[in-house]
């Protein structure tokens, strides 16, 4: 890219382009994608009920009618994030907003409400094993997280990968009989929400009481730099012990506890950006203007300081992937879901190191958080002063 093709970028764009410029960003990068398209598509990708079957003539998809309302709506905000992704920039900006927020806030909302099915998913193999079936489509992998295979000579014992007795697992089995591919597939849903939604938490707290510590200044910063100092010095994990206790192992709570303590980073960085921007001729001009407040924080300065911020949030979301494996291995995690964490706990159960057990789970770990700190080692790079202007990025 020539310099003069930089110079016409915006800010954000210019930002963007050298953040993901090397290759450490782009593979980062590229391994969440796939992260998040696995997690949004985990029924279709790994269960035990036929993805299309014809009984009788009768062509049926026997996965629809157990998909919950959580599994639908992350399909379609995937898709509507893609859509967005290819949108003009003006333009894409204010619908990702709405749309996600609203897509998010549904999809928790119908997330909690819809009461969970009772599938037994030995039905499907018996009408298979009977010849119901004129013909049938299986998921990639044949196999539930919580199918624990005792229809077809499941012992609860862990199973190394690539042991072919009466059926094949890729990455063999765990303690319960059920395999640990599907269980690795469905498990990346739990790390990315929780990364995401708690990173989101965090963002959305930090920036209202940081723009507002750095815009009003004076007494209101002494303040709250007061209140941040308070919030850096809880113990998020002793915290969460706690709450778990308490309320039970909820991945809500989880993800709610690592959100409400975690702000603290973000509002330091907000403030600091509007305590340069405040000063600036076009939010003097904003003022002299007559533009409420939330105009002049969030439509004129927010822009021009979020970059900081971005930076910290790609390893926020690290962070909070770390936790939640933290608290599972140490068997606190979510009780409703599969979490890498809980199968990585499961290699030390028995007296016997079971060693797929760990490689997989911990690999995935390793690979997550690995990714988000090359993203945020290059926006953290790409927003420093000192090396955009030596990239040329800045006259």
């Amino acid at each position: 890219m020539t310099k003069r093709s930089q110079q016409s970028m915006s800010y954000g764009k210019r930002i963007l382009s050298s953040a993901f410029s090397g290759w450490g960003a782009r593979i980062g990068l590229t391994w969440v994608i796939i992260l998040a398209f696995v997690a949004c598509f985990s029924p279709l990708l790994a269960n035990s009920m036929p993805l299309l079957a014809s009984e009788n003539g009768q062509v049926s998809m026997p996965i629809l009618s157990y998909l919950t309302a959580e599994d639908l709506m992350l399909m379609v905000l995937f898709v509507v994030v893609l859509l967005l992704w290819k949108m003009p920039l003006k333009f894409s900006t204010k619908a990702a907003v709405a749309s996600s927020s609203a897509l998010i806030a549904l999809l928790v909302g119908l997330a909690i409400l819809s009461p969970p099915k009772t599938i037994i998913y030995d039905q499907f193999r018996e009408k298979a094993a009977a010849g119901s079936y004129d013909w049938q489509v299986l998921p990639p992998i044949p196999y539930s997280p919580s199918d624990y295979l005792r229809d077809i000579g499941g012992n609860n014992s862990l199973k190394a990968p690539m042991v072919t007795e009466k059926q094949f697992h890729l990455m063999g089995t765990d303690s319960a009989g059920s395999d640990v591919a599907s269980r690795m597939i469905h498990a990346s849903r739990v790390a990315l929400s929780i990364g995401f939604i708690a990173t989101g938490i965090s963002m959305i707290i930090g920036i209202i009481i940081g723009g507002q510590m750095g815009y009003f200044a004076g007494r209101f910063d002494m303040i709250g730099m007061r209140i941040v100092e308070v919030f850096e010095a809880i113990p998020v994990l002793f915290l969460l012990l706690a709450f778990v206790a308490f309320f039970g192992r909820s991945v809500y709570i989880i993800m709610i506890i690592i959100g409400v303590t975690g702000w603290s980073g973000y509002a330091r960085y907000i403030r600091a950006e509007f305590l340069k921007l405040r000063k600036q001729d076009y939010v003097q001009a904003a003022i002299a203007s007559g533009l409420p407040l939330r105009s002049i924080l969030f439509r004129h300065m927010l822009p021009n300081g979020i970059a900081p911020v971005l930076v910290v949030a790609s390893f926020g979301v690290a962070a909070a992937i770390l936790t939640e494996a933290t608290l599972s291995f140490l068997g606190l995690g979510p009780v409703e879901a599969s979490s890498w964490g809980s199968m990585l706990n499961e290699a030390v159960k028995s007296s016997v190191f079971n060693w797929w057990m760990a490689a997989f789970p911990g690999g995935a770990i390793f690979l997550t958080v690995f990714s988000y700190n090359l993203m945020g080692e290059a926006l953290r790079d790409a927003v420093d002063p000192q090396l955009s202007r030596k990239a040329g990025l800045v006259t």
